[in-house]
């Protein structure tokens, strides 16, 4: 880095340059740039085509991106305007994952501590947007409910900005990588009505039914009789006018519903709980995989799609940024800890299929999607809002895209005496 370069009389700006440069000069390949609050820049590594610039948007911006140093902080730090991105958001974050998986010597503390608290603590927060506060025992049917309507009650506006007409909030099944995102989604429904092998007149439970999609489809092309339940009251209100408006009143129907309160006698000839599980938690495998169970009729079919964690990636301890501002107490494992429940409750598993790369594909759309529509999501909520949400869905297709999470739909059956009803192969999902 040569001073020439960095010339800069602003000692804030001096100080900030050289603690970027004594902490990511080794950072390879540096194909980023920075540009402090008085223009000054430090470039990409030469022969570097610069992916994206870190821009720092006042004196006290790093002390905001950095101290205490953790995940949390960094997102805080871009969700209120201290710092932003310039260029392809997903491209930061592989430098923002070797930020976080660095563990500082004392004396990288010390130093870098130092430097952080010569800053001034001035910031640019923004006040129009409020994390979520939950109260009570985790993943109790109260706490749930709480972080759910968070969650999903933002704004149906919001969600329609970005989401495909059907508005399915969950991984889309992409035949090539150029497809348009509506295609996608209903591909997914229809590959997952034909893993299931509905027919008309069995009875379809969808554990955590969004805004119908699913069930509409079902019903509309395979005949079933069909159950949708969800947490979300905005959800459940247009979900049931789009089933009014499609005619298909007759034949599927949407509930406010927790999946622990299902009345277990009525008996599911298939039950799907698609991008559900993620807010189950660990602790509750136990239950929920036993309330499929008892929903389920013998010789039935039960597909659980949802995002899985690494077995050998560490796990960060502490609260994080998605907990925080997006989706409160959600929880991944590793599918083998969700299939080891599964068998425990005495599911079959007879299929497991990753769709990781099209959950990255998804993920692309949508964050794309988002920024289009920037403005208008700006006034359906607030910029914090907007801002968390375009972090949020950037930083999942990263992690998808690297293998950081994965995308896992497994089917499991109820056995009939060992008799699991199933053909012999798979002919029939993709024909």
């Amino acid at each position: 880095m040569s001073s020439q370069s960095l010339t800069t009389p602003d000692q804030h700006a001096q100080t900030s340059l050289s603690f970027l440069h004594d902490l990511l000069g080794h950072y390879h390949p540096r194909n980023f740039a920075v540009r402090v609050w008085d223009g000054t820049r430090w470039e990409a590594e030469p022969g570097q085509s610069v992916a994206f610039t870190l821009v720092l948007k006042h004196p006290g911006a790093l002390r905001k991106m950095f101290w205490p140093p953790n995940g949390l902080t960094l997102g805080e730090a871009y969700l209120h305007e201290d710092f932003d991105i310039e260029g392809e958001l997903e491209a930061v974050f592989g430098l923002a994952d070797s930020l976080i998986d660095m563990h500082w010597s004392e004396s990288e503390q010390l130093r870098y501590g130092q430097a952080l608290l010569s800053l001034p603590e001035e910031s640019n927060s923004l006040t129009d947007h409020q994390e979520l506060q939950v109260s009570g025992t985790l993943h109790s049917q109260e706490r749930d409910r709480q972080a759910v309507t968070y969650h999903y009650n933002v704004s149906n506006d919001f969600y329609a900005l970005w989401l495909d007409r059907r508005m399915v909030y969950t991984c889309a099944y992409f035949a090539s990588l150029d497809e348009d995102l509506d295609s996608a989604q209903e591909r997914k429904l229809d590959y997952i009505c034909r893993k299931l092998r509905l027919r008309p007149g069995e009875r379809f439970l969808d554990i955590g039914c969004g805004w119908g999609g699913l069930i509409m489809h079902a019903a509309q092309h395979y005949g079933v009789e069909a159950l949708g339940v969800t947490l979300s009251q905005p959800q459940a209100e247009l979900a049931s006018e789009r089933i009014q408006h499609a005619g298909l009143a007759n034949r599927c129907r949407v509930e406010v519903r927790d999946y622990r309160e299902l009345d277990t006698s009525a008996g599911y000839d298939k039950i799907a709980s698609i991008g559900m599980f993620e807010h189950v938690g660990e602790s509750q495998l136990p239950t929920y995989f036993q309330q499929a169970w008892r929903l389920l009729r013998v010789g039935g079919v039960f597909l659980n799609h949802g995002i899985a964690g690494s077995a050998t990636q560490p796990v960060h301890n502490g609260p994080s940024f998605t907990d925080r501002y997006v989706f409160p107490d959600i929880q991944v494992v590793p599918i083998s800890t969700t299939l080891r429940v599964a068998e425990e409750t005495g599911f079959e598993v007879r299929d497991v299929e990753s769709l990781r790369e099209h959950y990255m594909l998804t993920m692309r759309h949508w964050v794309r999607r988002l920024e289009a529509h920037g403005e208008e999501a700006c006034r359906a909520t607030n910029k914090v809002t907007y801002r968390a949400w375009r972090l949020f869905f950037a930083a999942m297709a990263h992690r998808f895209c690297s293998g950081r999470l994965n995308l896992y739909q497994a089917l499991v059956t109820k056995p009939n005496q060992g008799n699991s009803g199933l053909p012999l192969t798979r002919a029939d999902w993709y024909t």
